[in-house]
């Protein structure tokens, strides 16, 4: 008897697959998303002179000229903060947000060969760099426990809220990083845009000083840009004093986050199907 043969189950590819469709493969391919993760994290680190090292001495050299400008030269007010942890605890959302940009933008034409040769969500490759980014912000997170200590200023009970503020910085920065992927491979010249928009965006946003300052008829027009809700809350979360945090304006950080997390995912699988063929 001849020995029977078991057909080979084919994956068929269509155009637009359904959305429960979709989000079934990208679970099926989570063992590649994990990879890519590990990947990225090894060459960030291991490809570096000074290796981790570097996730340490960049929030401390920022700290440290944000708080000779405006602390000590602008003489800005803080709260009742010292001027080094004001400023640190805002780094920690704000160097999350651009490390997650500036990978997950180029993150689609870093890996070309990668789209050109298998099927899989392409949605995986931006999500996984900007899953990579924490790993900078856990390096500045421990660095932030230890210039608390050196200050003598511990958290009270509403560090338990910085989840919650984590993941408001997570939803802008995913749906933005879907955009700016997607359009980079569509307008190659859409590179030298991200970086114009972080450097703007960090002085726009209240990194180096209390969002308070902002008059009051202008701090809801103001919380158009998200991170000024992010930013206010993981201040509030770690650090004691009259820090506060302006309710309308997190909500309106929030229902943006979301739009644009949205918005960005319809935008990212409306072009997916083309990206092999445009890349």
């Amino acid at each position: 008897m001849g020995r029977s043969e078991t057909p080979q189950q084919e994956l068929l590819i269509e155009p637009n697959r359904p959305v429960l469709h979709y989000w079934r493969d990208v679970l099926r391919y989570r063992e590649l998303f994990w990879f890519l993760v590990w990947r990225d994290i090894l060459v960030r680190y291991k490809q570096t002179v000074i290796g981790v090292a570097w996730g340490v001495i960049r929030p401390l050299v920022t700290m440290i000229v944000f708080t000779v400008i405006f602390g000590m030269l602008a003489k800005l007010p803080s709260s009742g903060v010292p001027y080094p942890l004001l400023v640190f605890a805002a780094m920690l959302p704000w160097n999350f947000c651009t490390n997650a940009l500036s990978e997950s933008s180029g993150s689609l034409i870093n890996n070309a060969n990668l789209l050109t040769k298998v099927y899989f969500p392409r949605i995986i490759i931006p999500v996984s760099s900007i899953i990579v980014s924490l790993i900078d912000f856990a390096i500045s997170l421990v660095i932030m426990g230890g210039v608390m200590l050196w200050y003598g200023y511990m958290p009270d009970w509403r560090v338990a809220a910085m989840p919650f503020f984590l993941l408001l910085a997570f939803l802008p920065v995913a749906g933005a990083g879907l955009w700016f992927s997607s359009l980079n491979v569509k307008y190659r010249d859409f590179r030298y845009v991200v970086p114009f928009m972080l450097q703007l965006g960090l002085y726009v946003s209240p990194v180096g000083f209390v969002s308070s300052i902002v008059p009051e008829k202008w701090r809801l027009l103001y919380s158009l840009n998200p991170m000024v809700g992010v930013i206010d809350g993981f201040r509030w979360a770690l650090l004691k004093g009259s820090i506060g945090l302006y309710w309308p304006g997190i909500a309106l950080s929030t229902a943006l986050s979301v739009l644009l997390l949205v918005t960005g995912l319809w935008f990212f699988r409306k072009t997916e199907r083309i990206l092999a063929d445009v890349i």
